[in-house]
């Protein structure tokens, strides 16, 4: 079930297969003759200075792919000169994932109904060295993730349902060892006093649903202002218009997605909503972008249409599942490399400089 959690999307998955089937509609455009023996894939977000414009997306839940996985994943990520953003709805609290790596991590916020509680959240996200808070807004309610509700993760678990999850959970005793007893029973480490009572994922499927804010809106984003004295991404726009209203209201940076393909299925990729959103406020704040994003070459392709990083999700909740910290570390040194040869062969030697003319625009 948890394999269905990350692979899957919402609805009939449309916008999830767009996501990654719009890159491969997009050439690069191979050079040749150039001097590629030095090469520079640093870069700088808000400050901080990246080994290559990666950063590791909030995934929910990710401690449920290996023991205490989003430390893991935090202390892999810090490894490779990248950042890590912690999720909302992490298993492992804020505390416990910054006392594990030396540098301040990214947190990502939902916004909940008790905003006495977000206060609280946004206190601790900064005493616990936090440097960049992603506000993401594209969840006012959970798009209908079909695959979790076949699987039993969410909806009203019936007698069956219950048997079927505990056959899956026997049938896979190493997860079972190592993340649900070795690492303690999973908790929700940043809203269990929020969520009194709450017991496994299915209950925190009806939380959510109960409890996320669908009446969010812009000043919500003042609210938010008002309490983070350091920069705020917004994450999950699509639209141009939204685009320049971030930009108005005083955003630093924003994110182009569509929530990986689970929230409003049939929308574009994010990479096909990445061009026009460039043109309109790239040059008011920092704009990245994530979805679909599964090799170094990818990650080239977002830079050329303008975006100045880009995030991974599922590769990495991937990478923690199939072998921990040390699994994490495997893919994002896959990623550079792919990155530097495919750099190489389109004649870019700073991902700085990486534009519209390293792909073929008429095919």
């Amino acid at each position: 079930m948890m394999f269905d959690y990350i692979d899957g999307g919402s609805y009939a998955e449309t916008t999830l297969r767009r996501n990654a089937e719009a890159f491969d509609e997009i050439a690069l455009r191979q050079r040749i003759l150039t001097d590629v023996s030095k090469l520079s894939l640093e870069t700088q977000l808000f400050g901080q200075k990246l080994a290559m414009p990666l950063v590791l997306a909030p995934v929910g839940m990710a401690g449920l792919y290996a023991r205490r996985g989003e430390t893991q994943a935090a202390r892999a990520a810090q490894k490779a000169g990248l950042p890590f953003c912690l999720s909302t709805v992490s298993i492992c609290s804020i505390e416990e994932v910054r006392k594990a790596v030396p540098d301040p991590i990214w947190f990502q916020l939902y916004m909940i109904k008790d905003r006495g509680y977000m206060e609280a959240l946004l206190q601790r996200a900064k005493a616990a060295g936090t440097n960049v808070l992603v506000f993401t807004v594209d969840l006012p309610v959970p798009g209908s993730r079909y695959r979790d509700m076949r699987s039993g993760l969410s909806g009203q678990l019936t007698g069956l349902d219950q048997l079927r999850r505990a056959v899956n959970t026997a049938m896979h005793p190493h997860w079972l060892w190592n993340v649900m007893v070795q690492g303690g029973p999973p908790s929700f480490g940043n809203l269990v006093e929020a969520m009194p009572g709450a017991k496994g994922t299915s209950d925190f499927a009806a939380w959510i649903g109960k409890n996320f804010d669908p009446s969010v809106n812009w000043d919500d984003f003042a609210w938010v202002r008002e309490r983070w004295d350091g920069p705020i991404v917004i994450k999950g726009i699509l639209d141009a218009d939204d685009a320049r209203r971030a930009a108005f209201v005083g955003a630093d940076g924003i994110v182009v997605s569509n929530h990986g393909g689970r929230q409003l299925d049939g929308v574009p990729a994010g990479i096909e909503a990445l061009p026009p959103i460039v043109k309109a406020v790239g040059d008011k704040l920092t704009v990245l972008m994530d979805g679909g994003v599964r090799s170094g070459l990818d990650v080239l392709k977002g830079l050329a249409l303008g975006a100045q990083g880009v995030l991974i999700g599922k590769a990495w909740a991937y990478a923690l599942g199939g072998g921990g910290e040390a699994g994490v570390r495997a893919m994002l040194a896959t990623m550079r490399r792919e990155l530097e040869v495919a750099m190489m062969l389109t004649g870019c030697t700073d991902v700085r400089q990486a534009g519209e003319h390293l792909l073929v625009r008429d095919l």
